[in-house]
């Protein structure tokens, strides 16, 4: 018992002494990083918008970091597969993930989850939003979102739309319009939105609600035609497309928010540090122009402010789940 009694203070002042420890190598750890290549993964092909915001920002974090910042492409099981591997993955701030409004939608449209989108990851920062693109083939007779309503009623589920797949953005987007505009078109989901929009500009398909950046340069190139797009404002880059809000659906929004997550228990030191490297990145001009030209809008902000975004969308989208239907294959 003596013993005991003397040695109970030592191992009291030892555990202190190795969570002190513990504490100064992390800090260490986030003030050296990178010292060796970091990967980011997209959850989608490449090409598509994800991939493309990853692109631009990785490109620049490799110059700051001067370390190697490799997009990693896992498409797949509607965004999942890429998911659940970045949450298994160590916290060491190695491997980053590019989330999207796909895994706040994913919460409610999966009833089996491998992943809390809330809970399971650890929020950097915001990097970019967009806006969906409503645009039809050429050879669609319509030249706006009142016409296109009106053709749509006239020849009711003859019209077909494409989409990044079922339960995605785009999908929902669409089923919101059909839904505020009491119109019918069959749903043609495809793996992945270049996928998607490569059928629209072959004429596969009639129409599509598609993310600005895989929409922009062919609306620019007259492959396809832009009707509306799904934010409140106008993009920079289509100016003169109107809002499907101000072409008579009031209050139509439907955005996609992007974002840097690492796994689960990344160090806050370690979480503080990305994130200032990355807002410092999404506050550079040329950056902010890169992401303006292919209709993305640089949206730095906070670990916490990311957090909250994340709850509110997976509540917003899970209504928009519950009252479309919408159902994974």
């Amino acid at each position: 018992m003596e013993k005991a009694a003397v040695n109970g203070p030592h191992m009291l002042m030892l555990a202190a002494a190795v969570l002190v420890g513990a504490a100064g190598t992390g800090l260490a750890t986030a003030q050296d990083f990178p010292t060796r290549p970091v990967r980011v993964i997209v959850p989608f092909p490449a090409g598509g918008t994800t991939d493309i915001i990853g692109r631009i920002v990785s490109q620049r974090l490799t110059k700051d970091w001067k370390q190697q910042v490799l997009i990693d492409n896992r498409p797949g099981g509607g965004a999942n597969i890429g998911a659940e591997l970045a949450m298994r993955s160590p916290p060491d701030g190695y491997t980053l993930f590019m989330a999207s409004t796909a895994h706040s939608i994913n919460a409610t449209l999966y009833p089996k989850l491998g992943y809390d989108p809330v809970k399971d990851f650890s929020p950097i920062s915001m990097m970019a939003d967009t806006a969906q693109v409503l645009v039809v083939h050429p050879s669609i007779p319509v030249k706006d979102v009142r016409g296109l309503i009106a053709l749509l009623r006239q020849r009711p589920d003859e019209l077909s739309y494409s989409s990044a797949g079922n339960g995605s953005q785009p999908h929902l987007s669409a089923e919101m319009f059909r839904m505020l505009t009491g119109t019918r078109m069959t749903h043609i989901p495809y793996k992945g939105g270049p996928q998607a929009m490569t059928d629209l500009i072959a004429g596969f398909v009639a129409l599509s609600f598609a993310t600005a950046p895989s929409a922009v340069p062919h609306v620019k190139s007259g492959k396809v035609r832009a009707l509306g797009v799904s934010s409140l404002a106008r993009i920079p880059a289509l100016p003169d497309v109107p809002t499907i809000a101000e072409s008579g659906l009031a209050g139509f929004e439907a955005n996609n928010v992007f974002g840097m997550v690492g796994p689960p228990g990344l160090p806050t030191a370690l979480v503080d540090r990305i994130n200032t490297e990355l807002v410092a990145a999404l506050k550079d001009p040329g950056i902010r122009r890169s992401l303006s030209e292919q209709g993305a809008e640089a949206r730095p902000s906070t670990p916490a402010e990311y957090a909250a975004l994340i709850r509110n969308e997976v509540a917003n989208w899970g209504k928009v789940v519950r009252q479309s239907g919408a159902r994974i294959d």
